[in-house]
């Protein structure tokens, strides 16, 4: 594999992770968002999922998104009969958002970002000696 296939593969790494980071923030936003009617159903968590390609024209191989899903698990009750997002017993349902788990997925999605960059940095700086020594 050349250096500007080992680029392209890590540029679909930092693509990847950087729309992951993106839903990650929405999520961490919407933690304390509750349904606008009564009875509603809340903001769901959603979740990035990936896939692998092959890039035929360069034989690398890159990581591509499959799609961003909503999380299945199920929402939180809460007695508060004063909201105005409570169903006629009192309970309003939360969102299915954990801090906890979204910062450990956004520390990973940093990382991955961080390593698929450092991979282009070891690349150029490859470029950059070869050039050297053909002077």
């Amino acid at each position: 594999m050349d250096l500007k296939t080992s680029v392209q593969v890590s540029a679909t790494g930092l693509r990847a992770q950087s729309l992951r980071m993106r839903v990650i923030a929405e999520n961490l936003a919407n933690a304390d968002s509750v349904a606008a009617t009564p009875g509603g159903n809340p903001y769901r968590r959603r979740v990035v999922s990936f896939r692998s390609e092959v890039d035929r024209a360069n034989g690398g191989m890159g990581v591509s998104v499959k799609g961003i899903e909503g999380d299945k698990s199920a929402f939180q009750r809460t007695y508060q009969p004063g909201s105005p997002a409570a169903d006629a017993q009192g309970y309003v349902l939360q969102p299915n958002v954990n801090g906890l788990v979204e910062t450990a997925d956004m520390k990973a999605a940093q990382r991955s970002y961080e390593a698929n960059l450092n991979a282009i940095e070891a690349a150029k700086g490859l470029t950059m000696r070869t050039i050297d020594l053909l002077k």
